[in-house]
């Protein structure tokens, strides 16, 4: 049956609103008083960072006219220094990092003045400890007796890319001089923000040294204060040390995806990794403040398609970031920027949010929605309303839940939209799939001429029911509900559409018939576009509309079951093709995440399974899609007989299977993290049973067929489900997999 994935549900949770005062004991370096704002050259640029490259960038920043709205760091991430191999950091005479001439031939300091002539302030990078090279040459401290061995233990400290750090016993004489002339050689080159990578709990006396040092150093240098900036997962049971010793801490892993093609930097992220970050920001939200703030990555916007977010989701994570009061440091492009994207840089509305320095709590928390607010200095509210869902939905809170005193009614300014209505309390919107509502509450303005706020929002597939409610305190008048399809679609009103008033609180609804076009396609989509509009005294009609993904996906036929163990499981058959969209964290030892299309009982001894597999999404290198077998492939945590013959996009061909008979993939054809062949599409596989053993094949052209692997399987019962499966290897992302022909002979 023809179904639209559309559905709208109001959820309505009074939990309290904390007003942020500020951390306890936050590093009062005289910087970091609001979140900082910049770019960082991680995301995009990664590992050719240069001279010219860096210039570009913070030049592009004052052009853009982002400098003007107060954006100002531009920091250079890894890679500026020379690295030889895993030995450590090429260092100086006093044990200090080498500058990579190649990439910057005049030095750091002329960057730095670059950036600084352009009205900026440029940042740079660090890991905890000190460089092998340096241990091995024992170079000796500036201005002191001691040398590198004197400070030097043999614990490895992490640097991800160049690797070769060790750490430093800060008991021992010289260790904390050492950090001091490495500050101070930062300061000489005009460094106004530091950012120490790979620290962790047990490297806190690492950043109380460089807490230190670079406080020292501004005292000795031009009296330029450095920001300092700590990265990445900290742990949250150390929250008030990083506050006291920091400007900011990375609270998470990378925001970036790494998934491009062979390594490409675009997309720069996905909407799992902003997703992420909503636990974050409600666990962390008390140890965030004036000072020093939760740092929740880079904000991955500024390049349209490539940022790897729709526009939605771009202000989802913009409008997250903002109400966290979270640092503000670009990711992408900023000599290539996106119109779109740029405007919503630009929002100073949302851009205040983020610069009030106060944490937001988080009011809402379902499956499908979120909610985060906090309450201003001036008293106002500001909430964003998340909507998490793959459809549109309506997410609803309320003045008192808001911490608001009681008014007759609330002027509500919408900071994406720019305009104003009023609510008698309801604060409600219907949010486009992962978007969001972000808006300003105030309480006894004048509200008598703004239009009242109005929630609309549809339901159901076939039959559409379309509502509308008047929040606010006056009735609104001629309002007219609508549905239209996309090209093929047949829409019919079976109810009253047009209501001539609507009272303070009242909900209106229509019906309408939606008839979708036969599909064409395993996975066809479409759209159906919900309209609402009234009168509000006399003016132009006010108009608001909202468009609902359609699937006229043809469904999967009998004798075919589907079964999926993962969040999300999509089937579809159109002929003899087969698909299935679905997500999955991997179909390996504790983890079956997977959805399978099937034929119960099918597998016997002396069957041939036999399929083309034509199409299959890169959600990850493992990523597998192919044919399983197992005596029940819906007790998915359990049942035995368990095997697996899968392509892999990044590792070719394999198969998987339980051996101890406990229900759970524990031996591996690819012992070696790499998998038979190249992965190409289409490809076929086969997998041939007798008794309890399994031989795998692929092949590339449907004649020549090479074998994976033979294997016993003495838990397969007699008759076995068989079928064709997927799991996208990457929780939350959802990837299509297309079949064709598949046969038991």
């Amino acid at each position: 049956m023809r179904k639209l994935l559309c559905g709208s549900v109001a959820v309505l949770i009074a939990l309290p609103v904390v007003v942020a005062s500020g951390t306890a004991h936050a590093e009062d370096n005289g910087v970091g008083q609001t979140p900082a704002l910049g770019w960082s050259s991680w995301s995009f640029v990664r590992h050719g960072p240069t001279a010219a490259t860096i210039e570009a960038q913070a030049d592009a920043m004052r052009d853009s006219g982002l400098a003007a709205v107060g954006y100002q760091y531009v920091n250079v991430d890894d890679f500026w220094y020379q690295c030889p191999g895993s030995q450590g950091p090429n260092v100086d005479q006093f044990g200090r990092w080498v500058i990579d001439s190649t990439k910057f031939p005049g030095g750091i300091q002329a960057v730095a003045d670059h950036v600084h002539a352009d009205g900026l302030k440029f940042g740079l990078y660090v890991t905890p400890g000190i460089s092998k090279q340096a241990v091995a040459q024992n170079t000796a401290i500036e201005g002191t007796p001691y040398h590198a061995a004197d400070i030097a233990t043999t614990t490895a400290e992490k640097n991800y890319n160049c690797k070769g750090m060790v750490g430093i016993d800060y008991t021992k004489p010289g260790a904390q001089a050492f950090v001091d002339s490495w500050a101070d050689q930062f300061a000489s080159w005009g460094v106004d923000y530091l950012k120490i990578d790979g620290v962790g709990s047990p490297d806190i006396p690492d950043v109380q040294a460089w807490s230190d040092a670079l406080r020292q150093a501004t005292g000795t240098t031009a009296g330029r204060p450095i920001h300092l900036e700590l990265s990445n997962s900290l742990n949250i049971a150390d929250a008030p040390t990083w506050a006291r010793l920091s400007n900011g801490w990375r609270t998470g892993g990378d925001i970036e995806c790494y998934c491009g093609p062979n390594g490409a930097s675009y997309p720069l992220t996905r909407w799992s990794s902003v997703a992420s970050r909503f636990n974050q920001v409600a666990n962390w939200q008390p140890d965030g403040g004036p000072g020093a703030f939760n740092d929740y990555d880079s904000l991955e916007l500024g390049n349209g398609v490539n940022d790897g977010l729709t526009v939605d989701e771009r202000k989802t994570q913009l409008s997250l970031w903002a109400l966290a009061s979270s640092p503000l440091i670009l990711g992408t492009d900023l000599t290539n920027l996106d119109p779109t994207d740029l405007a919503l840089l630009k929002n100073t509305d949302v851009l205040a949010v983020d610069q009030d320095a106060i944490d937001a709590s988080r009011v809402v928390n379902t499956s499908t929605a979120q909610a985060f607010a906090k309450t201003e200095a001036n008293g106002d509210a500001v909430v964003g309303l998340f909507n998490t869902s793959s459809s549109p939905e309506i997410v609803s809170t309320s003045a008192a839940a808001l911490g608001l005193p009681v008014a007759a009614s609330y002027f509500v300014s919408d900071l994406w939209q720019h305009q104003a209505t009023r609510t008698t309390g309801v604060i409600s919107a219907n949010v486009p799939s992962h978007g969001v509502a972000l808006y300003r509450i105030t309480k006894g303005r004048n509200t008598l001429f703004v239009p009242p706020s109005t929630t609309f929002g549809a339901t159901g597939g076939q039959s559409m029911t379309v509502t509308f409610t008047d929040n606010g305190s006056q009735p609104a008048r001629q309002v007219s509900l609508d549905v239209h399809g996309s090209a093929g679609y047949s829409v019919t009103a079976a109810s009253p559409t047009r209501f001539a008033q609507v009272a303070s609180g009242q909900t209106v609804q229509a019906t309408f018939q939606v008839v979708a076009p036969a599909p064409t396609a395993l996975f066809g989509t479409g759209t159906v576009t919900a309209t609402d509009s009234y009168q509000w005294l006399g003016l132009q009609p006010i108009t608001t509309s909202m468009d609902y993904p359609v699937s006229v996906s043809p469904p999967v036929q009998a004798p075919y079951r589907t079964f999926t163990s993962s969040t999300t499981g999509r089937f579809a058959q159109l002929g003899d093709q087969l698909g299935i969209q679905g997500d999955g964290g991997d179909v390996y030892g504790g983890t079956n995440q997977y959805g399978v299309t099937y034929l119960p009982g099918a597998e016997t001894d002396g069957t041939v399974a036999t399929v083309e597999l034509t199409a299959q999404q890169n959600t990850n290198a493992w990523a597998k899609a192919g044919i399983m077998v197992r005596n029940d492939v819906t007790a998915a945590q359990s049942a035995p007989g368990f095997l697996i013959l899968a392509e892999a996009p990044g590792h070719g061909y394999v198969m998987q299977w339980d051996a101890n008979g406990d229900g759970q993939l524990d031996s591996n054809s690819a012992p070696n993290n790499q998998g038979l062949g190249t992965a190409t599409y289409p490809t076929w596989l086969k997998l041939v049973r007798s008794g309890t053993t399994f031989t795998g094949y692929y092949s590339t052209d449907d004649t020549t067929w090479t074998p994976i692997s033979s294997v016993s399987l003495p838990t397969a019962a007699a008759s076995q489900d068989v079928g064709v499966f997927t799991t996208s290897h990457n929780a939350g992302t959802v990837g299509e997999v297309d079949f064709a022909d598949f046969a038991i002979s």
